[in-house]
């Protein structure tokens, strides 16, 4: 495990909308925090990456509730691809 994550300011710094500075702010916010335990080691990555995963497929049936189309991939969504891709670049390499 890395003790430094691999991106300090994180995707959400430069991909989410300034449109909605208080989702920016909460998003920068969990992104750090998870970051922080990872480097703590209170969780491991693939704790942190599962974390992830769990927020995106709650993003995912919410879209599907909202009727959206399959194959969309929501903001939200493509911010959390972001957050776990970069997550998995601290993962050890076997």
């Amino acid at each position: 495990m890395a003790s430094e994550p691999s991106n300090p300011e994180g995707p959400a710094a430069s991909s989410s909308s300034p449109q909605d500075p208080h989702g920016q702010a909460a998003l920068l916010l969990v992104e750090s925090l998870i970051h922080s335990l990872v480097a703590r080691s209170v969780i491991s990555v693939a704790e942190a990456i599962d974390i992830v995963d769990g927020a995106a497929e709650i993003e995912a049936e919410i879209a599907m509730d909202r009727g959206d189309p399959a194959d969309a991939q929501s903001p939200t969504s493509r911010l959390l691809t972001l957050i776990g891709d970069s997550l998995s670049a601290d993962l050890p390499q076997e």
